[in-house]
């Protein structure tokens, strides 16, 4: 049974980090939704006189958030589908919310969670001041708007709950605040692929 793998959270807890290693270290396929959407979201936002690396605001989410996650899980589906472990990451909010979502997602390539064994890995800081310091850190443009905004923003730091119906074996809350990478990459290794 191929896996689809989930890693949620807020900016900067260091989901693509996290991410990435594990897709390295297992050679599965790796979606990010950020990668995935980028030259639409700037075209977009270009054609309506927005700030083209504005990922964050009402606009935004408004123009922009759900192609989003259309492309980032069609492109996913569409490896699952051939049975190739695949790797997402997003915030997902929304989605996560909704316990139906997961199941319809899986209809759309004929699959369940019968089928495919869903995991998802909930990565969060301990604090906001280290949200961001790592998010002043990594010096991307696409981070400007939530600086700008940050008593806005900082509201999307919460913790997150995923309500779709997996066991409890399936979802890991992974505190990313240490500072040691192997032993974070570890830890996901051996939840995502406990029989290795």
């Amino acid at each position: 049974m191929n896996k689809l793998v989930f890693f949620l959270g807020g900016a900067g807890a260091g989901k693509t980090t996290l991410a990435k290693a594990l897709a390295a270290r297992r050679k599965a396929a790796f979606f990010d939704m950020d990668i995935l959407l980028r030259p639409a979201a700037e075209a977009i936002m270009t054609f309506h006189g927005l700030d083209p690396s504005d990922r964050d605001s009402k606009d935004y989410k408004r123009l922009c958030r759900d192609l989003g996650y259309r492309i980032t899980m069609d492109a996913a589906l569409d490896n699952v589908k051939l049975d190739v472990d695949s790797i997402v990451v997003g915030p997902f909010t929304k989605e996560a919310a909704d316990e139906g979502w997961i199941a319809r997602e899986l209809s759309r390539i004929g699959r369940s969670l019968l089928d495919v064994e869903v995991k998802a890995v909930i990565v969060s800081l301990s604090d906001e001041k280290l949200y961001k310091e790592r998010i002043m850190a990594r010096g991307s443009k696409l981070d400007d708007w939530k600086l700008r905004h940050w008593d806005d923003f900082r509201s999307s730091l919460v913790s997150r709950n995923v309500k779709w119906p997996l066991p409890p074996s399936s979802i890991l809350y992974f505190d990313n605040s240490g500072n040691d990478p192997e032993r974070a990459a570890d830890t996901i290794e051996g939840f995502v692929y406990p029989e290795a």
